[in-house]
């Protein structure tokens, strides 16, 4: 019998992110292969099986344009993984507005909608499209699933989702949304599978990587988060500059005479740890660096942390549990540490041999606040809302 698949894509500003997951059961999925197409001018495609067995690891021409490349990927997902009927792939969208908040299956018309959704995201969603289109064009009978980033926090109350601007612009679509929804969504899922009574906690999860937010769960829903209009707000991230008094913006715009296109650029690409350390966006980099420049960045991208995650602490009226996850909350022990020391008069108490081991549970005995580290799979929820639109 033919094994049925789905492959699942997460695209980011550099490379692709994939996973292939059989049907196992009709509750389960089984991973199968997980891998990165890196695109630009040294493509390379790697996979490894599920057990990490390397299955994968070739560069790909040095001319060949991304949707070539995103061919290459799906011809080794049909070809070389053994015969599997691959019956749809699944996207990570980075922004649905207020029109898509649960996955759908991807047709023309969805995905021009979604494309007039790029004033809203304009760097992270033309990213989230292009493979959706280069897969349409390769293999158009292949049915494609979007899941938006910002549907799971479709449950923040309007209170804590308005902006203070003139009414009509709220009817426009000026509200935050949030971001990173398909890594809270599995991290919700995971407290949940690990016990009952973590998963109904007053929890703060911490997203931190290149981009970086939290969110703030009250019973297993999002409440709050950092990111809102844009992918922009909140936190310190790599690159990114995070929430910033939009009279600076005013004064870059009309004092300075920044144009808007360069000034997009800077807020982007520019900013964040790499704008303050003026060494690297990569927080591995500066964790190996003596320049004090990068203790600075380091230190202020804690500070800010700490800070948002106080006010989620609010708007909940408690903290019970705090999660680190993604690849800074996952890998780096001296940002958690940093962080969780700011909020220890939130009852925050780490423990810093489980720390500096990288253990699940990193929070003392003593702890009013449990402190876990847990690894997202966004591949993995991708895979999980595409069955549910396929109904298979």
């Amino acid at each position: 019998m033919t094994r049925q698949s789905i492959l699942a894509l997460n695209a980011g500003s550099s490379s692709i992110k994939f996973a292939l997951y059989d049907l196992a059961s009709s509750q389960e999925l089984q991973l199968v292969s997980r891998g990165t197409l890196d695109l630009g001018d040294r493509s390379t495609l790697r996979a490894k099986a599920a057990d990490g067995t390397v299955q994968c690891d070739r560069r790909l021409a040095a001319d060949k344009p991304q949707d070539a490349a995103i061919g290459e990927m799906l011809n080794w997902v049909r070809h070389e993984l053994g015969g599997r009927e691959l019956i749809c792939a699944g996207h990570r969208i980075v922004h649905g507005g207020s029109e898509f908040i649960e996955p759908v299956r991807l047709t023309p018309e969805i995905i021009e909608a979604m494309d007039r959704l790029t004033p809203l995201a304009p760097l992270h969603q033309p990213r989230s499209l292009a493979p959706v289109r280069a897969i349409a064009a390769l293999q158009p009978d292949l049915p494609q699933i979007g899941c938006f980033d910002t549907a799971f926090h479709q449950t923040i109350e309007p209170i804590v989702r308005r902006f203070a601007l003139p009414r009509k612009y709220e009817g426009e679509g000026l509200r935050r949304y949030g971001f990173h929804g398909l890594s809270y969504e599995y991290i919700a899922g995971r407290l949940g599978e690990m016990s009952p009574t973590l998963a109904v906690k007053r929890t703060i999860i911490a997203h931190l990587g290149n981009g970086a937010s939290l969110c703030a769960l009250r019973e297993g829903k999002s409440v709050d988060t950092t990111m809102g209009f844009s992918a922009l707000d909140g936190l310190v991230m790599g690159t990114r500059c995070g929430a910033i008094d939009p009279g600076v913006l005013l004064y870059l715009l009309l004092e300075r005479g920044i144009a808007a296109d360069r000034l997009q650029t800077m807020l982007y690409e520019q900013s964040g740890l790499l704008g303050i350390s003026g060494i690297s966006g990569d927080m591995r980099t500066l964790e190996a660096s003596n320049d004090p420049r990068a203790r600075e960045a380091m230190e202020l991208f804690a500070f800010r942390a700490a800070r948002e995650a106080a006010a989620l602490a609010n708007t909940m009226g408690g903290l019970e549990c705090l999660v680190f996850t993604a690849g800074i909350g996952e890998r780096s022990s001296s940002v958690r540490k940093a962080i969780c020391e700011k909020l220890a008069w939130l009852g925050v108490a780490i423990d810093g041999p489980a720390n500096d081991a990288h253990a699940q549970t990193i929070s003392r005995p003593e702890s009013k606040v449990e402190i876990r580290v847990v690894a997202t799979d966004e591949e993995k929820i991708i895979a999980r809302h595409s069955r549910v639109v396929m109904q298979v």
